[in-house]
């Protein structure tokens, strides 16, 4: 292992799996045919796959099995918001396990991806073998002003005054719908620049001690556009969720998964708040909280509590 990751390594399956009459996802398999399989869920929504997404886990006890989420990374179409709906990436999920004919798998996600493994294992409890999550985000209206209306914005309000560029002050009222109505309109010039605003924002805020290769990434149109759009569709739609609050008062179907929850301490963008009111309701799962942390997997403390539990729950 270096810097506590396993070493690199490449699929050994990828494939285009057709999910509707419009979206066909990208998926891959890497690490052991045999090993014990686990779906990695990737944030956003609209970030995308990293292949150091692999280094996670085990490659000789894990059968690892990641996917573009519909419209970003090698999904196509890129950037679509119809048929982009929270229970549309459930059913894909689903229909992933079918195709690969798995029974069981654990689940992992973090951010957004915690969000989403929370919606799968709520609806397919029986196919869960373990759940991995981290950075906890439920999509409530309270977590949702807190990053892009006002809270967050106290703490890095350099950041913030590049975020608020884009918008006319008159509109600054509501951010995510002023956001909304130019990344779903027609001047692409105005889009890309507000999608980049967007982008840079979260990126800006992810760690505890920021570097600038987050923000690079965003530099491309493209990547920030995909990431933009997608993000404020969904918070724009409030996650697709019957009512606010609708997974914690679902929390009972999972209660008694094998499962984990990785909290960094000074995560800005899904504070401790939510993960805290998840363990509450939940203190069957394991809760962890990480001193030195902001919000990225990446960040030494949460890599390292998220390899100890992937290790842990291989032999599940």
């Amino acid at each position: 292992m270096k810097d506590n990751f396993f070493e690199p390594i490449e699929p050994f399956n990828t494939f285009k799996l057709n999910v509707s009459n419009l979206h066909t996802i990208h998926v891959e398999e890497s690490g052991n045919k045999n090993g014990k399989p686990v779906i990695f869920l990737h944030g956003g929504p609209g970030g995308g796959s990293e292949p150091i997404y692999r280094q996670y886990f085990d490659p000789n006890k894990w059968r690892i099995i990641i996917f573009d989420q519909r419209g970003c990374g090698q999904s196509t179409p890129a950037s679509e918001l119809t048929d982009n709906t929270t229970w549309d990436l459930v059913s894909d999920i689903e229909k992933i396990r079918e195709h690969l004919n798995i029974d069981k798998w654990a689940v992992f996600g973090g951010s957004w991806g915690s969000t989403l493994a929370l919606s799968y294992a709520i609806k397919y409890p029986n196919h869960c073998t373990a759940l991995i999550l981290r950075g906890i985000f439920m999509l409530r209206q309270k977590e949702l002003k807190w990053f892009y209306q006002e809270g967050a914005s106290f703490i890095y309000p350099d950041a913030w005054e590049k975020y608020l560029e884009p918008i006319p002050k008159n509109k600054r009222h509501d951010l995510i719908s002023a956001y909304y109505e130019i990344l779903t309109g027609d001047d692409k010039q105005a889009r890309y620049k507000a999608a980049k605003a967007w982008s840079i924002w979260e990126a800006s805020t992810s760690k505890l001690i920021q570097n600038k290769k987050s923000l690079h990434h965003f530099e491309n149109d493209d990547v920030a556009d995909i990431f933009a759009r997608i993000e404020c569709h969904y918070f724009i739609n409030k996650g697709f969720f019957e009512y606010d609050g609708w997974i914690l008062d679902q929390i009972d179907i999972i209660r008694n998964i094998p499962s984990v929850i990785v909290q960094g301490r000074y995560d800005v963008v899904c504070p401790m708040i939510t993960a805290w009111e998840l363990h509450k309701k939940w203190p069957e799962a394991d809760f962890h909280v990480i001193p030195d942390s902001g919000h990225s997997m990446l960040e030494a403390g949460i890599r390292n509590k998220l390899i100890e539990y992937t290790n842990k729950f291989s032999v599940l």
